[in-house]
């Protein structure tokens, strides 16, 4: 077995670890470790990512680890792991049963493995470079539809550097044009989404590389395209379209 194919089976192994995890505390009063006016981190954040984090390194000991709660391993290595251990925890928090768990791998920059899991509905989305998307072991695709009026579109904002702003512009330029909006609190969801026609479009000012990672290489092996654009070189920040590469959604933006 190759390394990537051993990496997409860890990962697979690990984000449904970390989803089960937190599915048996999704019921529990969570304790709240840091609260702004919109957004809420958890101590079962850094649990799960620990959780994540500790599973690979069994395995991958020499690897480096980046997470949405920090990073570990072997900070050399061509090899790094991507994670968010709860995508959606404003959603978790509230008891939206609209998260998931992220898990990449990208070697010498390039992402070559992803999983994508929703305990809620025991879905797994996962893709290795140069094969295919899967979904509990279906072959995915993103949607054929070609026209905005007939597509669902995620349109999401931050909360600072003018991407609030930027967000709810695009939200009422484009909402006129399409069939519906849709604002899930998961940018891992709405690429998995897109990779299996639900959605046909998401497009975001400002996400983080561990929001987006794993479905990215999903949504492109799903047949779509993905452009994220780093704030910087080597910056965990940036912007993102997202589309099933049929609809005119870059062209429809207004920008």
């Amino acid at each position: 077995m190759n390394i990537q194919h051993q990496a997409l089976q860890v990962a697979i192994e690990t984000a449904k670890m970390a989803g089960a995890f937190l599915k048996k505390h999704f019921g529990d009063d969570k304790r709240v470790d840091e609260a702004s006016q919109h957004d809420i981190k958890l101590e079962l954040d850094k649990l799960s990512q620990a959780l994540i984090f500790g599973h690979i390194l069994k395995v991958f000991p020499d690897h480096a680890l980046l997470g949405e709660e920090g990073v570990e391993g072997n900070s050399a290595s061509p090899y790094e792991w991507i994670v968010d251990p709860i995508d959606g925890t404003v959603n978790y928090y509230y008891g939206i049963p609209l998260y998931c768990v992220s898990i990449a791998l990208r070697y010498q920059g390039e992402i070559i493995v992803g999983a994508i899991y929703d305990p809620m509905l025991d879905e797994c989305w996962y893709a290795e470079k140069g094969g295919k998307a899967y979904k509990n072991g279906v072959e995915q695709h993103v949607s054929p539809r070609t026209k905005m009026a007939e597509a669902i579109v995620f349109i999401g904002h931050g909360k600072t550097d003018g991407s609030k702003e930027k967000g709810l512009q695009r939200f009422a330029h484009v909402s006129g044009q399409v069939r519906k909006i849709r604002i899930i609190g998961s940018a891992a969801l709405a690429l998995a989404y897109i990779a299996s026609g639900r959605f046909d479009a998401y497009v975001e000012s400002l996400v983080s590389i561990w929001d987006i990672a794993a479905g990215k290489l999903i949504v492109e092996c799903a047949g779509g395209r993905v452009d994220f654009t780093p704030f910087s070189e080597g910056s965990t920040g940036g912007s993102i379209i997202a589309w099933n590469a049929a609809v005119p959604i870059v062209e429809s933006l207004g920008d």
